[in-house]
Parts: structure tokens; sequence; C-alpha cells
């Protein structure tokens, strides 16, 4: 590792380098206004009462930086100081790696020079260090860069000292590792970053240099960062023009697939896995909405059989008489009206996959003809006296508890135990909050390129309500929501809270309101327009925007209690402070 010096002595000269490439017509020097703090802080999400941060889509935790340093004092005596280094560089940069990823979907009309600009501010938001922006320069046909940093009252500097007293060597790891992620994810080629001067060593501030890889003749961070430099692209990354980027949101609008992060929805994926392989009889249980059809659909794709068809019947659509025709299929001549021979369902899904959704929905009749067919593996048509044998997967869904239905006689008990081979259970959107903003950018690029819109993403208060809202609708819910909010948007603009949240929601027998914990939720009206436990909400005029309903909410809750804060906050079930907070934002604060 070069000393101090020699690091600095070699900044001047990549300086001077640099300087002379700046004058070339296709130079970018750190000119112009990237987004500011207040822009950032717009992407800044606390969830009250949900335990969960978010910064845009990424969910963020608050930890004490004294529980970090602790952490990294453990490591370093088990491991040692090189193992410790190469553990947080790579943390750090991983996390550069993803806010700059971040910066390119928050602000994707941003040039390189800006976006490279924000990344000392969103380090500088996220608490590690103060950080000032000295003088940056690259050239985007050469690959070169160069930049110079300064860092004052660095957390990961501090806690070295607390455990370990002044050190003879930088220190900030984690740190050094954020820029090198940050400018290497937009600049399309490695840069790597190294502190030249550090606060652990006695100096009034951190100082950073970073520069192309190829520029330092010794880059042991190349390890570090573990990454296969030589197979990365030799181009800088380019912003797509808005026709291409309505072209791979349509294409990527046709790829319907289950998406999440969350333990809930990677349970459930795992098991998805597990089985898939198999030809066992699937069970999917779930609420209405909650995507039991599409993960049926992503169980087929994935097994052996998906060169055979899907075929998808939701079993409460079939006429009660007309249940064995379609299940069976019907030879002609078998009943008035049957002038050909036609296969049912079961025949159509022959090699493939036979998905029954609401099959709690068949009468008792039907279900002892399904479980026939399940059991012998062969049918007959109706008016038929050929046996047709079967080579289907049957795959089932009900949003009714099945046992429950067995337990009071509307469903056979010999067909559940039939169908229940492998049970999923699907978890509702409730419980898997964590792919909501997942959730949000993918229906915001479907119904984009479905609708011929073009919007830039979701104003603070539209993502807040999202993250809060309850969903008894489930993913179909959120669905609707956002294209409805495409559909009410202006072309080019955001989508605001009232594009969501109109029209039938905010009509008895229902009305959005705020929960106890905090989030928005469907509150059912009662006849006399009380509710059993909390005050009645006003009844809104149908083109009432969310902010009007909830403005009356707070106003009618402090005329009932003489202008009580509260007993206000109390009747509404929430804290004082929360009711505080939101009578400021309307301008109800007295």
């Amino acid at each position: 590792m070069p000393d101090k010096e020699s690091l600095i002595s070699l900044a001047e000269a990549s300086r001077r380098s640099a300087q002379i490439l700046s004058r070339g017509a296709s130079s970018e020097l750190h000119t112009g206004a990237p987004p500011t703090f207040d822009d950032l802080a717009e992407s800044l999400h606390f969830a009250l009462g949900d335990g969960r941060i978010w910064l845009n889509d990424q969910r963020m935790v608050l930890m004490q930086s004294q529980v970090l340093g602790r952490l990294r004092a453990e490591i370093i005596d088990a491991f040692g100081m090189e193992t410790a280094k190469a553990i947080f560089m790579r943390v750090g940069y991983m996390q550069g790696a993803r806010d700059a990823a971040l910066i390119q979907k928050r602000f994707p009309h941003e040039d390189l020079t800006h976006a490279l600009a924000a990344g000392p501010r969103v380090h500088t938001l996220e608490g590690f260090v103060k950080v000032t922006t000295r003088h940056f320069e690259f050239d985007r046909d050469k690959g070169t860069y160069f930049g110079e940093f300064y860092w004052d009252d660095s957390s990961e500097a501090a806690e070295h000292v607390a455990s370990y007293g002044l050190a003879t060597e930088p220190v900030c790891w984690l740190q050094v590792g954020y820029p090198s992620g940050y400018t290497t994810e937009l600049f399309g080629r490695p840069v790597i970053f190294r502190e030249v001067e550090c606060a652990a060593m006695g100096a009034p501030r951190c100082v950073i240099i970073g520069q192309h890889a190829d520029a330092w003749s010794d880059a042991p961070e190349r390890q570090y960062f573990g990454l296969e430099w030589k197979s990365r692209p030799l181009h800088p990354a380019t912003k797509v023009p808005l026709a291409e980027q309505a072209a791979l949101a349509e294409v990527d609008a046709k790829s319907d697939v289950a998406v999440g992060v969350s333990a809930a929805f990677v349970r459930t994926r795992r098991q998805l896995e597990r089985v898939a392989a198999t030809d066992a009889t699937v069970l999917f249980v779930g609420e209405s909405g909650v995507g039991k059809e599409l993960f049926s659909s992503q169980l087929h794709a994935m097994s052996r059989r998906s060169a055979g068809p899907f075929v998808a019947i939701n079993c409460a659509a079939i006429p009660e008489q007309l249940v064995e025709s379609e299940l069976f299929g019907v030879e002609k001549g078998a009943f008035t009206g049957a002038i050909a021979s036609r296969a049912g369902y079961f025949e159509r899904a022959s090699g493939g996959t036979l998905f029954l959704d609401e099959i709690a929905s068949l009468t008792y009749s039907a279900q002892g003809k399904v479980l026939r067919a399940l059991q012998e593996r062969k049918i007959e048509r109706v008016g038929g006296i050929k046996t047709i044998s079967l080579d289907v997967r049957v795959v089932a869904a009900s949003n009714v508890d099945l046992r429950a239905e067995v337990a009071a006689g509307r469903f056979r008990q010999d067909l559940y135990f039939r169908l229940c081979v492998f049970p999923i259970a699907i978890p509702p959107l409730r419980d898997r909050r964590d792919d909501i903003p997942l959730l949000m950018a993918h229906f915001l690029n479907l119904y984009c390129a479905r609708h011929s819109r073009r919007l830039t993403g979701f104003s603070r208060r539209a993502t807040d309500a999202l993250l809060k809202y309850n969903y008894p609708g489930n993913i179909r819910e959120l669905q609707n929501l956002i294209e409805r909010g495409v559909v009410y948007a202006d072309d080019r603009g955001v989508i605001d809270l009232g594009h969501l949240f109109s029209g039938s929601e905010l009509l008895p027998p229902f009305s959005i309101q705020l929960t106890s914990e905090g989030r928005l939720g469907r509150m059912p009206f009662h006849a006399d327009g009380a509710q059993p436990e909390a005050p009645a909400a006003p009844s809104a005029d149908p083109g009432a925007s969310f902010a009007d309903v909830e403005r009356a909410t707070y106003e009618a809750a402090l005329a009932r209690t003489g202008g009580n804060v509260s007993a206000a906050a109390r009747a509404l079930r929430i804290s004082r402070a929360q009711l505080d907070y939101r009578l400021r934002r309307l301008g109800l604060n007295r």
C-alpha cells in the first residue's frame, strides 16, 4: 500500500492529467445543480408504528453508531485487521452501489455529472459522515475519473479511536467503500477511493481521493470489493432514451411474475420451488386478491410440464348444471343443444396443469365427481362411453378455510385430503409490506406501458399512503389503485394522493381513515353514522380528495371535544404527537 506522501503526489499528477483531459470535447466537469438535500429527503419515509423506514424503495434501519463500532471491534479482534478491512469495505461498496441505483431510479432525468454530485449528499444524509466535495472531474470517453472530498465528523473514525486509540493508518473502511461502489455503479468503470488523511490518525478531518482503477499502481481493493473487474463493460453507463424506456417497460409489463423480497414472500417462493419439480397436487390458500392464480402460473412455468398447457378455471363462474360438462366434456347428442363433441377442462390441460380456482364454490355432488377424477386419473365425457386417461397436474385454490368448510359440512373431507397434498399459504399484502415499494414500481411500469403514459413516480404523500394502507383487497387492490393513478395523473408528472384514493373508496359503506396503528384503512359506516369505538367519519362528496376527507375528520373530532387536541387524539385512536403533526401539516393547529 503506498504511503501518504506518494498518494498525494500521485493525486497531484492525476489531477493535472485530468485537467488536460477536461479540455477535450467529451469531458464533463462538476457543474450545474444535483438533487438537493430537500430533494433527497423526499425519498426518506418513516412508516410510523409499522417498524419500517424507507429510502425510496429500499428498506433502511437505524442503528447506534456505538453498536456498529462494537461489532467492528469484535470482527477485528476475531479475524484481524486485514480481514475486517475487506469485510467493511465490501459492505460499504454494496451500500454505495445500491444508493447509486436509487438515485438513477429516483431522478431518472439527471445527467451523469449531477448523479455523481448527488453521492456525497446521500452519504451525508445517511449519517455516517459530513461530506464536502472539493473537486471531481472525468472523461466519459476515455474512462478517466479523479475526485477529492473532505469528510468531517466520521463516525467510523470516532468508534475506532474509542476502541483502539489513535491509528497508524486510515481506518474509515466502510466509508471508503461507499464512494467506490457509488461511482463505479454510475460511471460504468471501476473507480477506487482511498483515504489519504484520517481523523483516527490525528488529522483535523479525513481526506479521500478517487481514481479510475487503472490509475492506481497497486489496487488490493479489487479483491476487497469481490468483483471481476475485467469482465465489467468497458463503456460508461448511458441513459436510455424515453422511447427505448417505453419499449423496455412494455417488455417488462408482459413479464407477469410474482414480485417480492419480504420474508413471507421468500418463504412462499421456496415452497413453490420445492414442489415444482414434482407432480404433487398443490393447494393454494389465501385471501382474495393475493395472487393465487399468478403463483399457480409460476408453479406451472417452473415445473417439468411447462411445455404443456396451463388451463385456469374459476369454479364459482360455472353454472351448477354445467359443471360436469365443463370439467369433463360432452359427447355430441348427450343433451339438447349438444350439436358437437367437446373436450372438457381436464382434457384440455392434458400434459400440463389444470388450475381450479375457488374450488370451495363447487356443489357437493360436483366435488364428488372431481374427487373420482383425481383418484382414478380417468374421466368420461357426459353422454360418452369411452374412458379417457388423464395426464394432468391439478392445482387448486381457495380463499376460505377449507377445514372450516369441512367441519360445516359444505366441503367433502375426502376431497380436501386429496387436494391438500402440498398446501401453500400465500400471505396477504399487509404481512409482506417490504414488497410494496417493489410492487409499486412494477405496476407503475406495467400501466405506463399499457396506457402509453410517462410518469416519473409517486409524490411523498402518495408513497406514505401506499406504505401505510391496510389493503383489504390485497395486491389486486394495490394494482387497481396504481392503474387509477396512472390514468388520473398528468403525463410526465407524478402520482399524488388524490389520484389514488378517489371515487368509490370515499363513499359509504367505506371511508378511508387512520387506524390505531397510524395506517390508512377502510372503516365501515354504520346506519346511524357512528363508529362503535371511534368517531364517525364525515360523509364525503364523491369528488372529494383524500386531503379534504382527512381535514373534515380532524375538524369534526376537534369540534366534538371543544378543541381539546388530546381528547380528539384519543377519539381518533392516534397519539397526541401524531395528531399535532397532522394538524400542522393541514394548517389546523391552534
